[in-house]
């Protein structure tokens, strides 16, 4: 499975650090809708989809907490732990999001509006999906 890291410039001194994200430059497509996840309860995990067409950048700027993705033939785990740290999810990659640090916020800038006909939420249903790809 092709996993991209995203490492987004940190400009650290004395001050604190910044870090600046620009679309179609340190983000590869436009962003249309940002959100993040944040107060999760201990144990929870999240996701539990893939998206047809969405592709989204996922960062955690406070905490970490760990990605399981999953194209049909493969399965990887991404921990995200640093706020210079992004990872990019093309579509058609199942997604779980677990073992969230105590206070961690996990951001997302999507390719995309919100639109539920893009979501697949289940699995045997995602496996299917890709056999129609090929």
């Amino acid at each position: 499975m092709d996993i991209q890291i995203i490492k987004f410039r940190l400009h650290s001194d004395i001050r604190g650090g910044l870090i600046a994200v620009e679309q179609l430059k340190d983000i590869p497509f436009e962003i249309k809708r940002i959100y993040y996840i944040f107060d999760v309860t201990e144990g929870t995990r999240r996701g539990f989809h893939a998206h047809k067409k969405l592709r989204q950048v996922m960062f955690c700027p406070h905490g970490s907490c760990k990605i399981m993705l999953d194209d049909g033939t493969e399965k990887a785990e991404v921990l995200l732990d640093s706020p210079d740290k992004g990872l990019l999810v093309n579509s058609n990659i199942w997604r779980e999001i677990f073992d969230f640090s105590q206070g961690t916020v996990l951001m997302v800038l999507a390719s995309d509006y919100y639109n539920e006909c893009d979501y697949i939420r289940d699995y045997g249903e995602f496996l299917s999906s890709l056999k129609n790809i090929i």
